[in-house]
């Protein structure tokens, strides 16, 4: 009841922060990556080709992010998220008309950018101001939006592809950005004040304090903290991107591959609705150190599969450590460094996610081109995860150590 209540209560943010969250999807590398066979064959380019493509135009974006995600300390999400939407429009539109190869890194940078980076963004970091007591919760629940797009844009998009072409199919994506924007104006009539209606909008973080950017950026355990941050945007974009590669090695038809994502989206949404209530009771830095396990072992798991079930379960762990990612790393950085500048330090953390899904293209296509298969490169994949969690966990402890706090239990 409690739950029900909450939902309808604040049905309409939530709602919002799902929307922005599922329109994110249309630069996401599970949308973008479902032609990819398409974009080389027109394009005559191989594997590591248009991966260098794609990270090229995804690390610009990631620059950009770094000033432009700071904008949501200055500006409401009511404001930013039409504009961002109106951006992603115009760059699905130029995925379907571009006839250049030299073109190709600007289009796949306006779509990360405005998707991936600016529509998650302003989805996440809305919520996480929108809300204190419930953070955990309300960050899950609005981040279904991302589930949902997973769950269904790739069977969808799969299945028109036989009846049109991929250009298409960007003329549509584009005229459902353009339809999303009068929603959302409706939705984020009036922005929320968080649930406990305190005289104060800010919450701090570590040391009683809220951190700048600046503060955060000098800091050496904040650095510590990176590799397993962009773990799963790097690995699980990889595993998306290289989706048709894949297919093939395991000598399975794309659309089957494409037909277990659904049971990656419904495990995602479970973890994430659980990690949301975790979040909630146990904090989100007891949480950091144990979410990347299940990444690790999934992706050792899919190196060796060679039956469906096999695969099911090593994309069923994956994607739960994708779900926790999604509900997880958006409240660690309030509670960590408060909400007064969380604008500006997301830009950041946002920027690293979009760095991630662009290494793990780039070098996972250019260890294809080499020989080496992207299951032969899924054990070294897990050996990175490992390593990361040691690194993780010991800057988590001194990072709370020199904030004067207790470590966790």
């Amino acid at each position: 009841m409690a739950r029900s209540g909450f939902l309808r209560s604040n049905a309409r943010w939530l709602g919002a922060g799902g929307l922005l969250a599922f329109s994110s999807s249309y630069g996401q590398t599970f949308f973008i990556s479902i032609f990819a066979g398409e974009i080389q064959a027109s394009f005559g380019l191989s594997h590591g080709a248009w991966g260098a493509i794609y990270a090229s135009g995804t690390l610009a974006a990631a620059a950009v992010m770094v000033w432009l995600g700071a904008l949501t300390d200055q500006h409401r999400a009511r404001s930013l998220g039409p504009w961002a939407m109106g951006g992603l429009a115009c760059a699905c539109l130029a995925m379907a008309v571009n006839p250049w190869v030299w073109m190709l890194p600007v289009v796949v940078f306006a779509l990360r950018l405005t998707g991936q980076g600016m529509l998650s963004h302003i989805s996440r970091v809305a919520i996480a101001r929108w809300f204190t007591a419930t953070r955990g919760k309300a960050i899950a629940v609005s981040s279904l939006g991302f589930s949902v797009g997973e769950a269904l844009l790739p069977l969808i998009f799969v299945a028109l592809l036989t009846v049109a072409s991929w250009r298409e199919l960007w003329v549509l994506t584009a005229a459902l950005a353009l339809l999303t924007i009068p929603l959302l104006r409706l939705l984020l009539r009036t922005e929320r004040t968080p649930q406990s209606f305190a005289a104060t909008y800010e919450a701090t973080g570590l040391g009683n304090r809220h951190w700048s950017r600046t503060e955060v950026l000098r800091s050496p355990l904040f650095w510590g903290l990176v590799p397993g941050l962009i773990a799963p945007p790097a690995l699980i974009t990889a595993f998306f991107f290289q989706q048709v590669h894949l297919a093939e090695a395991k000598g399975l038809p794309h659309l089957e591959l494409v037909a277990l994502f659904p049971l990656y989206s419904a495990l995602s949404v479970m973890a994430m609705l659980s990690t949301g209530a975790l979040i909630d009771r146990v904090g989100s830095m007891r949480l950091m150190p144990l979410y990347l396990l299940p990444l690790a072992l999934g992706f050792l798991i899919l190196a060796g599969a060679e039956s469906i079930w096999a695969l099911s379960l090593g994309i069923g762990l994956m994607a739960v450590t994708a779900g926790a990612n999604n509900a997880l790393p958006a409240a660690f950085w309030a509670d960590s460094f408060g909400t007064r500048h969380l604008g500006a330090i997301k830009a950041v953390a946002t920027a690293l996610m979009v760095v991630g899904s662009a290494i793990g293209p780039l070098f996972t296509g250019f260890g294809i081109d080499a020989g080496f298969g992207f299951p032969t490169q899924m054990p070294w994949i897990s050996l990175y995860i490992l390593a990361s969690i040691l690194l993780l966990t010991l800057s988590l402890r001194r990072l709370q150590a020199t904030a004067g706090l207790a470590r966790p239990t």
